[in-house]
């Protein structure tokens, strides 16, 4: 999508970190934008602090896990700008790894925010956009945690690699369309991720914190270090706006995680020489 001026957006995780920066650029390149949040503070924060870039800045609250509430946010989208040209199903949370303490709650939570929240928002829109007829794209937050499996056995790696496949496979069935798909595989982002338990909702439990020396407790504590000195939000959005216009499959912005993933894919081809050998 080359000319985004006039053109909808529709942003979930809006409030704040990597959507509030894909809401501030689209809206940047003249874009309607509607952030959706299930923080309803921070989404009215995020939405009035935008209101210098244009008029065309609306949040609606809205609950990705929930397929009931992202219809009504695409509703609300529909009724205040008309038809959505990009989606960007950005929302996610992190929490819940390792093998010490599995925990249902912890995982359905995960994954019912950063791999079905996902498939909500392409169900909801994807009839939509090709109805309209006027071309769309859609953004999928996944991970380098998708691409790699340096967090062990984790919910949040297992939604990411789930959300790499499902906009590969999204990708080749809508090109013939001339709908686009990205899917965004981001490092370390200067974001809150590491206090997602803020928004976790009643029904997932209170979630636990891991014992500090533990493997997860470990872990989550150096995530959360990592996080915070991150990559600005501003520079993925960048990339994100510049791969709707290019029409690109994938977005990296942590070119120095390439040694991993090269060491992840010599193993597989490796194990497929030996299986061609036998």
């Amino acid at each position: 999508m080359r000319e985004l001026v006039g053109k909808t957006a529709f942003v979930t995780g809006g409030a704040s970190g990597i959507g509030f920066a894909l809401g501030r650029v689209f809206a940047g390149a003249g874009m309607k934008v509607m952030l959706a949040d299930i923080e309803t503070d921070a989404l009215a924060a995020a939405v009035n602090s935008l209101r210098d870039l244009g008029p065309g800045v609306r949040g609606i609250t809205c609950d990705v896990a929930d397929p009931v509430s992202v219809e009504r946010a695409a509703k609300a989208s529909y009724e205040a700008f008309g038809n959505v040209h990009v989606v960007c199903n950005n929302a996610g949370v992190g929490g819940g790894s390792g093998i010490d303490s599995i925990s249902l709650d912890n995982w359905r939570w995960v994954l019912d925010v950063n791999l079905m929240g996902v498939l909500h928002g392409i169900r909801t829109f994807l009839p939509h956009i090709r109805a309209h007829g006027e071309g769309g794209h859609i953004v999928n937050t996944a991970s380098m945690a998708g691409m790699v499996s340096g967090l062990g056995f984790s919910p949040y790696a297992t939604s990411k690699f789930a959300v790499v496949a499902m906009s590969e496979g999204l990708a080749t069935q809508l090109e013939p369309l001339g709908i686009g798909v990205t899917v965004l595989c981001p490092g370390f982002v200067h974001t809150r991720i590491s206090e997602s338990g803020r928004n976790r909702p009643a029904r997932y439990g209170r979630g636990e914190t891991p014992d500090p020396t533990s493997w997860a407790g470990q872990l989550a504590a150096r995530l959360a270090e990592l996080a915070h000195s991150g990559l600005d939000p501003a520079e993925v959005a960048a990339r994100v706006i510049a791969a709707t216009r290019e029409d690109e499959l994938y977005v990296f912005t942590h070119p120095e995680m390439r040694v991993e993933v090269e060491a992840r894919f010599a193993a597989i081809l490796a194990a497929m020489d030996k299986a061609a050998a036998r």
